[in-house]
C-alpha cells in the first residue's frame, strides 16, 4: 500500500510546530476573543504612539532602495543563473503577482476609500473640491508605491538567494549572510515557522472579513441573507475551489485563475469607464498620478507630528504599512517563486511601477467616479452607505450606471476568483515553508494547509475572533520590519560580491586561445561556419575536453589544489575548493540551439559546447578548441576568479 504521509517530503519542525501555534491561537481567538482582541489593541496602540516613526522611516529606506537598484549597475544581474530566462509570459507573470498582492483590497476600498477621505479628511473642510484631490492623493499614496516596494524588495531577497546562491526558496536563506550553515539548523526553522503563521492568520482573516462582501453582494442580487450561516458555507465553498488549484499546481491552476482575474478586472474597468465619463477620468488619472509623484517625498515622512493626527495616522497610513508588511513574507514569497530568470532591474520595474499603474487607475476609475457623484449631490445614499456598511458599497455604486445588475454579477465573479488566488497562492507558500523549500509539494500537504486556512477563517468568524486575530497580524508587522532591513543589508552585502564576480568576468575574449600559434586563421573560419550535432559535440568533449581537464586537474593537484571532475555525456564539471571563499567551477556543456536562417546548413539543430561558470552560462563555444585551448581558456577564467577574490577580500578588510 503506497504511504500517503512521508516525513521526507516535509520539514518536521517547521510543519507540527506551526500547526501546533496555530491550534493554540485559533484555541484562545475562540475561547477568548474580546480578551485578546484587547490585548493586542493595546499592543497596536502603543506602537502607534511610540513607534509610528520606525514604521515611516523602515518604509520610506525600503522604497528608495527599491527604486535606487533599478539604476543601479548591479541592475542587470540575474536571478537565476546568468544564462537563465523567465519561467512565464510578462501577462501571466503580472496577473499572478497582482492578484496574489492586493486584487482583493481594490474591490473593498476602491469606492470606499476616496469617499471616506472625501467626507472627513485629516486637514481642512471634507465635501469640497480641494477634499475631493487630497483624497485621491492619500489613496494613491496607501495603494501605490510604498506597498509594492514592501513586496518587491522581500521577493527579490528571496529570489536571488534562492535562485543565484542555490539556497532554498524560505525567508530563512535571507540571513545566510549572517548565520551561514545555521540557517538549516533551528533558528531558520523558528523564522519560517513565523512566516508561516503569519501568512496563514493573514490569509484566514482576509478570507474571513472579504467573505463579507460576497455575501453582501448575493444579498443585493439574490436577497440571500446576510448571516454566519451563509458566510461560513461561502468560505467552505471558496476553500473547496482555492484546494482544487492549488492541487493542480501553479500552472495548471493559479496561472489560469489569475489569468481569468486579470480578464474581469479589465473588463469590469473597462465597463465603468466607458459607461462614466470616460475623457474626465483620464484627466484625472494624469493629474492624480502627478500629484501624487510630485507630494511622495512629503506624504512618505508625513506623521502629521504638528498637527497631532496620531489616531488618523495610525487608524489609515500605519494601519496599511503594518498590512503590507504583515503580508510580505507570503507575497514576496510567492512573487519569487514566479520570477525566476528575470534581471533584478526587469523585476523591479514589472513588480514596482506595473501594478501601481493600473492601481492607479483602478483607483481614479472607481474613486473618481464616485466622489463626482457625491460632489453633483447625486450619491448621498452612496456616502451614506460607505459609512455604515462597507462591504455593499461597490454594489450600491454600481446602481449609479446602467446595466447595474450586469456590473454587479462581474463584481461578485471577480470578488469570489480574487478570494480563491489570494487563498491558493497563500497555500502555495505556507507548503514550500513547510516542506523545506520544495516547489511541488506533496498533494496531501497542499490539501491539508488550504483546507486548514478555511477552517480557521470559518471558526473565527462564528466565535468573533478574526477582529483580534487581524489586530495581531498587523502588530506582528512591528518585528517583521527589522527582519527585512536586516536581510536587505545581508542582500547588498552578497550582491556587492556578485557585481564584483560578474564583472571580473565579462569581459572575456577567445581571441587569447584562437592566436595560438597550433591555430591557423583558416581554420577559425572554418569554425565559425560549423554547426555540429548533439554527437559530433559529445564525441568532442570526450575525446579532446576530458582529457584536457584531466591533465589540468592532475597538475593542479600536484601544486597543493583540491580538484574534482565530473563527467557525462553532456556535461563536464571541473571544481576548485577555497576555504571561506567562493568555489570555482569551469563546465562545459552541450547545448541544442535552433540553426539560424543566415547558416549555410540544411540542419534544422546544432549543438554548441558551452562554457558555464559560478553565476551561469558565459554564452561562448569552446567546441573546435584544441587540448591547449581549453586548459588556456580554464586557467584563464581561474585568474579572474582569483582576482574577484583578492579584490572582494581587499574590500572586506578596509571595510573592517
Amino acid at each position: 500500500m503506497r504511504k500517503i504521509f512521508n516525513k521526507d517530503s516535509i520539514n518536521t519542525n517547521v510543519f507540527f510546530g506551526s500547526a501546533a501555534v496555530i491550534f493554540i491561537i485559533t484555541a484562545f481567538s475562540v475561547l477568548w476573543p474580546d480578551t485578546l482582541e484587547v490585548f493586542f489593541k493595546g499592543v497596536q496602540e502603543w506602537l502607534i504612539t511610540n513607534t509610528s516613526w520606525v514604521y515611516i522611516l523602515a518604509v520610506a529606506i525600503i522604497l528608495f532602495f527599491s527604486i535606487g537598484i533599478i539604476f543601479s549597475r548591479m541592475g542587470d544581474i540575474k536571478l537565476g543563473p546568468d544564462h537563465a530566462e523567465p519561467e512565464y509570459s510578462n501577462v501571466s507573470w503580472f496577473s499572478m503577482l497582482f492578484s496574489a498582492g492586493m486584487g482583493i483590497g481594490l474591490l473593498f476600498f476602491g469606492v470606499a476609500e476616496p469617499v471616506m477621505h472625501f467626507s472627513n479628511p485629516p486637514i481642512g473642510e471634507g465635501g469640497t473640491t480641494a477634499a475631493a484631490q487630497e483624497a485621491m492623493k492619500i489613496t494613491f499614496f496607501h495603494w501605490g508605491l510604498h506597498a509594492w516596494a514592501i513586496y518587491a524588495t522581500l521577493a527579490l531577497i528571496l529570489a536571488y538567494f534562492a535562485y543565484r546562491k542555490n539556497l532554498p526558496l524560505l525567508p530563512r536563506s535571507a540571513f545566510y549572510p549572517f548565520i551561514g550553515e545555521k540557517i538549516h539548523g533551528k533558528i531558520g526553522d523558528l523564522i519560517d515557522i513565523f512566516a508561516i503563521i503569519g501568512t496563514l492568520f493573514g490569509v484566514a482573516t482576509s478570507l474571513g472579513y472579504g467573505v463579507s462582501q460576497v455575501n453582501a453582494g448575493l444579498n443585493y442580487l439574490f436577497d440571500i441573507p446576510i448571516s454566519n450561516t451563509v458566510q461560513v458555507l461561502l468560505i467552505a465553498g471558496i476553500t473547496s475551489l482555492a484546494t482544487a488549484s492549488v492541487v493542480l499546481g501553479l500552472d495548471g491552476g493559479i496561472k489560469k485563475l489569475s489569468n481569468l482575474n486579470l480578464v474581469f478586472a479589465v473588463g469590469l474597468l473597462l465597463a465603468i469607464l466607458l459607461l462614466g465619463s470616460s475623457v474626465g477620468l483620464m484627466k484625472d488619472y494624469v493629474q492624480n498620478t502627478g500629484a501624487y509623484l510630485s507630494d511622495i517625498i512629503y506624504k512618505t515622512f508625513n506623521l502629521y507630528a504638528y498637527e497631532k493626527k496620531e489616531s488618523w495616522v495610525g487608524g489609515w497610513t500605519l494601519l496599511y504599512w503594518g498590512w503590507w508588511i504583515s503580508w510580505s513574507p507570503f507575497v514576496g514569497m510567492f512573487i519569487a517563486r514566479i520570477s525566476k530568470g528575470r534581471t533584478i532591474r526587469e523585476f523591479m520595474c514589472g513588480a514596482l511601477f506595473v501594478p501601481a499603474a493600473f492601481t492607479f487607475l483602478w483607483m481614479t476609475v472607481f474613486g473618481n467616479s464616485a466622489i463626482a457623484l457625491a460632489l453633483s449631490g447625486q450619491a448621498n445614499e452612496l456616502v451614506q452607505t460607505i459609512g455604515n456598511n462597507v462591504p455593499v458599497a461597490l454594489f450600491k455604486f454600481f446602481e449609479y450606471f446602467p446595466f447595474s445588475s450586469f456590473l454587479s454579477v462581474l463584481g461578485l465573479l471577480l470578488v469570489m476568483t480574487f478570494f480563491v488566488t489570494s487563498s491558493d497562492s497563500g497555500s502555495l507558500v505556507i507548503d514550500t515553508l513547510a516542506s523545506g523549500g520544495m516547489e511541488e509539494p506533496p498533494v496531501w500537504q497542499r490539501i491539508f494547509w488550504a483546507a486548514l486556512e478555511g477552517l480557521v477563517a470559518a471558526v473565527l468568524l462564528s466565535a468573533g475572533g478574526l477582529g483580534a486575530l487581524q489586530t495581531m497580524t498587523i502588530a506582528s508587522a512591528f518585528p517583521m520590519i527589522f527582519l527585512i532591513l536586516a536581510s536587505l543589508l545581508a542582500f547588498l552585502r552578497t550582491l556587492r560580491a556578485d557585481f564584483l564576480l560578474k564583472n571580473s568576468i565579462q569581459n572575456h575574449s577567445t581571441s587569447v586561445q584562437y592566436n595560438s600559434a597550433s591555430t591557423h586563421w583558416k581554420d577559425r573560419i572554418k569554425h565559425l561556419s560549423r554547426h555540429p550535432s548533439l554527437k559530433r559535440v559529445q564525441t568532442y568533449l570526450q575525446d579532446v575536453a576530458l582529457p584536457a581537464l584531466e591533465e589540468l586537474q592532475k597538475e593542479l593537484k600536484a601544486q597543493g589544489y583540491e580538484v574534482t571532475l565530473h563527467s557525462s555525456a553532456d556535461k563536464l564539471e571541473l571544481s576548485i575548493e577555497n576555504s571561506d571563499a567562493d568555489n570555482f567551477h569551469y563546465e562545459i556543456h552541450a547545448r541544442n540551439f535552433t540553426v539560424p536562417e543566415y547558416a549555410n546548413t540544411t540542419r534544422e539543430e546544432y549543438c554548441r559546447a558551452e562554457v558555464f561558470l559560478l553565476n551561469g552560462g558565459q554564452d561562448y563555444d569552446v567546441y573546435g578548441y584544441t587540448k591547449e585551448q581549453i586548459i588556456a581558456d580554464a586557467i584563464s577564467q581561474y585568474e579572474k576568479h582569483y582576482h574577484f577574490l583578492h579584490v572582494l577580500n581587499s574590500e572586506q578588510t578596509e571595510a573592517s
